[in-house]
């Protein structure tokens, strides 16, 4: 066997890429960190919101009875770790579009698979002074948000400390693949793992995946009425950040794929918002950033088909937050114990396209 510097080289240091390293960290393992500061990356713009009830018809998330307490456990010692906080756990407010939509709910949330997920005291909710909630509404539990660009700038920092991270560009066409072993810029590594979102679809190694990514446009706003600390959702977020300072979103676009917020989207959330919010506001600042999604919405987790130490860990979409933390320790725990992947994540399902 071949020397190695280190055990592992990731690529990217946005949610995916760091929740690797954590992890690795924890088993003792050797790795360096390459990431571009320089470059946007959806991790940075994302609300960070998790919720375990999603959709019109108020379905629980996929894997949410494993995902979620993994999660929270994670980014609670992530939070004693880096001496700082950014998981923010409160409560979602659904107001109800009708007494339809109400009756419906309300029978939904007697189903022993989602009411550990309804609090059973809605009527103590009271956002009225803000928010037209003419019917009442859903408060949905186990939820809340982390404050991505904290976390990342954190994790960036102390990595940087214990000399695990390199802030560079990254060209695929640097790395060279040996039987046992990889070289980068003459380090040798045992593996590489690919955590780069919306830049994979110009990596070498897995331009094949199916990504389907998708452009999505936040706005801050700044309200005239002070703000309480609930999340209200029906049919586009609202994120309490401050008392007077609300994260409102998401757009989603396919043309063009860029990073650029525009007045289009702008007005498509304000039109939104202008539906729910009885308070004046101004708008503040609008982002834009592309999510890294699949056609089948399962992340693209595993090996390559042809080489054994390169892996990705990619295609979180919108619910990274809680997919991340649970789904890089499967990872981790593949590579490192031959664990068997979750078949729905796997990249296997698609080597059909690499050989084709």
């Amino acid at each position: 066997m071949t020397e190695v510097d280190y055990d592992y080289l990731i690529i990217g240091q946005g949610l995916a890429g760091t929740s690797i390293a954590f992890h690795l960290l924890n088993l003792g393992k050797r790795f360096l960190i390459v990431g571009d500061s320089s470059l946007p990356s959806s991790s940075k713009v994302a609300a960070g919101i998790f919720n375990p009830l999603t959709g019109k018809k108020l379905v629980k998330t996929w894997l949410a009875d494993d995902l979620f307490p993994y999660a929270r456990k994670f980014y609670s010692d992530l939070e004693t770790k880096l001496d700082t906080r950014f998981l923010h756990e409160v409560s979602i407010y659904r107001p109800f579009r009708s007494i339809e939509e109400q009756n419906t709910y309300l029978a939904q949330s007697a189903d022993p698979v989602i009411a550990p997920y309804v609090s059973a005291n809605p009527d103590l909710v009271d956002v009225s002074v803000y928010i037209r909630a003419a019917y009442g509404g859903l408060e949905v539990v186990q939820s809340g948000w982390v404050d991505l660009p904290v976390l990342l700038e954190k994790s960036k920092t102390y990595f940087s400390d214990k000399g695990q991270f390199k802030d560079e560009k990254f060209e695929s066409n640097d790395l060279q693949i040996e039987k046992d072993h990889i070289v980068w810029k003459q380090l040798k590594f045992s593996n590489v793992i690919f955590c780069q979102g919306f830049m994979a679809l110009e990596n070498r190694f897995f331009d094949w995946l199916p990504f389907a990514p998708v452009k999505g446009q936040i706005l801050d706003i700044v309200t005239e009425k002070p703000i309480k600390q609930y999340i209200i959702n029906q049919g586009i977020f609202m994120l309490p950040i401050s008392e007077f300072v609300m994260r409102i979103g998401a757009t989603y676009s396919w043309d063009p794929l860029d990073w650029n917020a525009t007045s289009e989207a702008t007005d498509e959330l304000n039109a939104k918002l202008k539906l729910l919010i009885k308070s004046q506001y101004s708008v503040e600042s609008a982002m834009a950033g592309i999510r890294p999604s699949v056609q089948d919405r399962r992340p693209l987790i595993g090996v390559h088909p042809e080489y054994g130490n390169v892996s990705i860990f990619n295609g979180l979409g919108t619910k990274g937050v809680t997919l991340a933390p649970f789904f890089a320790n499967e990872l981790v725990q593949h590579l490192e114990t031959g664990k068997e992947l979750n078949s729905l994540v796997n990249i296997n399902r698609y080597y059909s396209l690499y050989f084709r």
